[in-house]
């Protein structure tokens, strides 16, 4: 009986899996990145080896979805609210791979090279999905911050071609334009979200409950470019594309860093307005994890980008920031681990195969 309740759970908990369940990893692996670079080594090390094991979890998890639950992938991929969270499958590995690439960059360019093709079905299959596809309403009254998991999943591939590319002298001149390139759609992209998005929540009134953690990724954005802009300026100067494109990556990536940092008090102020104000119950949900990656990728940007321009208040905040990120994580680790627990019934027993919250 209770193998089949658990089994009953198991199932239930794959067919109700979120698209944008892979932010865990993204969050883990960049925290994880920005320890590192303040010489935190077992902290660092300890994030690491979460990072890469959620990883393998949820390939296996999403790719017994993928099988057994194909109509519900389907929908998910049409719905406005939950198709971009899939893009975390293509930033998950590649920010692992970032976090390696000093001691493993093989590993690096594994990773980079298998998440080409699932960034290739999405970029065109979710966005076209919603355009062409059977759709129920129209789409922009459901936009959300999401939206800019493409985005992020864009400027991964540009930060991991930057990175080998520096790393690999011989493939250096085919991956720096390539790194460029990706960097330049990915930028384009934001241009293009960031004013579908702030119209949908300037058009009507927002409900406190709909100003969800993955607004946070507004920011998380602009420092994911700003990260994928500090590895292509690391690259040699004198090649063809550097000449032609390192002044606009460098003034962007700064341009961008700047309006990342205007978004985070606007953002606390939206969590102050759901939570303080609306009273709404704080509570475990996936999406808390698309919170935990902005404020680990704004410090890993800020100390990459600080270092590269020889700016060393952005290093100065970084090294303060990153500590905030460590305690985000450890918030919703916490809060995670929690609602895996049965809960309790009104009599005080446990309620086995209850749901957990999020």
């Amino acid at each position: 009986m209770v193998h089949r309740t658990v089994s009953h759970r198991i199932r239930q908990e794959i067919a109700d899996l979120h698209p944008g369940y892979a932010a865990v990893v993204m969050a883990t692996g960049i925290v994880s990145t920005g320890l590192d670079l303040f010489g935190a080594d077992v902290l660092s090390a300890v994030l690491l080896v979460l990072a890469a094991c959620a990883f393998a979890v949820l390939l296996v998890a999403y790719a017994w979805r993928a099988v057994v639950f194909p109509g519900r992938v389907a929908a998910d991929v049409r719905d406005p609210a939950r198709g971009f969270g899939y893009f975390t499958l293509v930033a998950a590995p590649n920010v692992v791979g970032l976090r390696l690439a000093d001691d493993h960059p093989l590993v690096c360019a594994v990773l980079g090279l298998a998440s080409v093709p699932v960034w290739l079905v999405l970029t065109y299959a979710v966005p076209g999905a919603m355009v062409v596809g059977r759709r129920q309403g129209p789409v922009l009254p459901r936009a959300d911050g999401s939206w800019f998991m493409w985005v992020v999943g864009t400027q991964s591939l540009a930060a991991v071609a930057a990175t080998v590319a520096a790393a690999e002298p011989g493939v250096t001149s085919s991956l720096a334009p390539l790194a460029v390139a990706f960097w330049g759609m990915a930028v384009v992209f934001y241009l293009m979200l960031v004013g579908l998005v702030t119209v949908r929540l300037l058009d009507e009134p927002i409900a406190p409950h709909a100003l969800s953690p993955t607004y946070w990724v507004y920011m998380g954005a602009t420092a994911i470019s700003v990260l994928a802009g500090a590895k292509i300026l690391d690259l040699p100067p004198t090649l063809p594309i550097m000449i032609a494109a390192r002044q606009v990556v460098s003034g962007l990536s700064f341009v961008l860093w700047a309006f990342g940092t205007w978004w985070i008090p606007l953002l606390l102020a939206f969590a102050v307005r759901r939570h303080l104000v609306a009273r709404e119950r704080v509570g475990y949900e996936p999406a808390l994890w698309s919170m935990v990656f902005p404020l680990g990728m704004y410090a890993a940007a800020s100390v990459s980008y600080g270092r590269t321009a020889g700016l060393a208040f952005m290093v100065d905040i970084a090294r303060v920031e990153v500590w905030f990120g460590f305690a985000a994580w450890v918030a919703v680790a916490i809060a995670m681990c929690r609602s895996f627990l049965p809960r309790r019934s009104s009599g005080g027993k446990p309620a086995v195969g209850a749901r957990p919250s999020g």
